[in-house]
């Protein structure tokens, strides 16, 4: 994470009323207008503000950016309609200040805690911006979630978060990971940015570029602005709440380094049981990938390259990725709660699936061993295994042989009779020796013979883009 200094709130808003480029519109829905006010109350806001405007009235706000077919005002699609309205009016109506001014139209939609405390504050916060007078537009969007328990408190952050948006696209608009980190400057734990989409022609948003969403998705979480990000399988930055809601959703957790044949029958095999269990159509279910940093970590360290190739296969294999800095399931699950989930599965190897009961058992010596195993295993979550071989490539390992210590065996085998524990059914044995890491150092050492572990399209992918330190030279 950067520790360099934060520069204070009000000296970024008066920085950005100084410069007198900067010149555009707020339009703020839900938590008052707590952006446009840090720029009023540093001064010199004249230099920076055309117009700030809050359309609390629902029949008024529809009569100026239309109606939301879902009904809803703090969403995705509202912020986009305020952007659009906003921009259009700043270009149609200072055609005689668009050689001199850099145009900005900033719009959020927010819903802050209620009085009662029985909701949790979130938004969505945007910025249409032009880096040049004249210069073709550029977008930021994040989602926020507030963590103040005082809808005061939350608007405040709300407008902190708004400030360090605006310094972010005019003062670090060449450094990526000082762009995302910034948006956290003076918010620790009391915001958290769990999506973030910048496009525009100011950034290279080719595939692996600096500018790459998905790359910006890690930075989130690398930074700990989130403990949980997704993108979709075109690498687009996407929210949960755009796909998840009310859905029943299998996550695979991995390594993907690289996804193997094995792999590939790991979310067949897996999600046909799902659907099957759940008895509904494929279409109401979701399944994606789940990279954690600790998966990514290697020495302390992260090689964003080995991150993209990661991404790059699951993409190609169809599924949305999550990137998490969940070092346990349960804080997953806590994350994915707020979407009201119908089922969640969850994909792990039968390996992992050892480690983590063995863990749960070794922390849990002091009688809170059952509370423990029931925060995981709740009755809308269910556990399926892979099986793997043992090291000597000989023997199968599956729930009915995996060895476990005696204290924890009596939980165990309740978790399996009540099927919150199953096995994946119908898994190919015959692939069962192929290693993902043998099969990683095979590419990088350039040994032949590594192809007839990956699948076509995926090896063609890998020489195509010389991902996981291909090179074809080496041959």
């Amino acid at each position: 994470m950067f520790d360099t200094p934060k520069i204070d709130t009000d000296q970024k808003a008066l920085e950005i009323n100084l410069n007198q480029k900067i010149y555009g519109t707020f339009a703020e829905i839900g938590a008052g207008q707590e952006v446009a006010r840090f720029f009023f109350k540093v001064g010199a806001a004249a230099g920076t503000i055309v117009k700030t405007m809050s359309a609390y009235d629902k029949i008024f706000s529809d009569r100026i950016y239309g109606t939301e077919s879902s009904g809803r005002y703090v969403c995705e699609s509202r912020l986009y309609k305020m952007l659009d309205h906003e921009y259009e009016l700043l270009l149609d109506r200072l055609q005689s200040k668009i050689d001199q001014k850099t145009f900005f139209a900033f719009a959020d939609t927010i819903e802050a805690i209620n009085y009662q405390k029985t909701n949790r504050g979130h938004g969505w916060l945007g910025l249409r911006f032009q880096l040049h007078p004249g210069g073709e537009l550029n977008e930021l969007v994040v989602h926020a979630k507030m963590n103040d328990g005082d809808a005061q408190l939350q608007a405040s952050a709300i407008g902190i978060l708004g400030v360090n948006m605006l310094y972010a696209a005019y003062y670090h608009y060449n450094e990526p990971e000082k762009f995302v980190s910034s948006l956290h400057d003076h918010l620790q734990d009391r915001v958290s940015v769990d999506m973030i989409r910048l496009s525009g022609p100011d950034f290279d948003h080719q595939p692996g570029g600096d500018w790459d969403n998905r790359v910006l998705t890690y930075y989130l979480v690398k930074n700990k602005l989130t403990e949980v990000a997704v993108f979709d399988q075109e690498g687009k930055s996407i929210h949960p709440s755009e796909f998840l809601y009310r859905k029943a959703l299998m996550v695979v957790r991995g390594h993907f380094r690289p996804p193997t044949l094995v792999t590939e029958d790991v979310f067949d095999k897996s999600f046909q049981m799902f659907i099957r269990d759940q008895a509904v159509h494929p279409s109401a279910c979701e399944m994606v990938a789940e990279l954690t940093l600790d998966n990514l970590t290697k020495n302390g360290r992260i090689d964003i390259d080995d991150f993209l190739a990661r991404s790059e296969m699951i993409n190609a294999m169809g599924y949305k990725t999550i990137v998490s800095d969940c070092n346990t399931h349960q804080t997953l699950i806590n994350y994915l709660s707020d979407y009201k989930i119908n089922k969640l599965g969850i994909v792990i190897g039968i390996r992992e699936l050892r480690k983590l009961i063995t863990s749960i058992y070794e922390k849990h010596q002091d009688g809170t061993l059952l509370v423990a195993f029931g925060k995981l295993f709740t009755h809308n979550i269910k556990v399926f295994t892979y099986p793997a071989l043992d090291d000597e490539l000989n023997n199968l390992i599956t729930l009915d042989n995996m060895q476990l210590p005696d204290g924890i065996k009596f939980l165990y085998r309740f978790l399996i009779d009540q099927q919150l524990l199953v096995q994946v059914e119908n898994y190919n044995r015959e692939i069962l020796s192929i290693i993902p890491h043998g099969v990683f150092t095979m590419i990088k050492n350039a040994e032949p013979g590594w192809e007839r572990y990956v699948s076509p399209k995926l090896v063609d992918i890998i020489k195509q883009n010389q991902l996981f330190y291909y090179n074809d030279a080496k041959l």
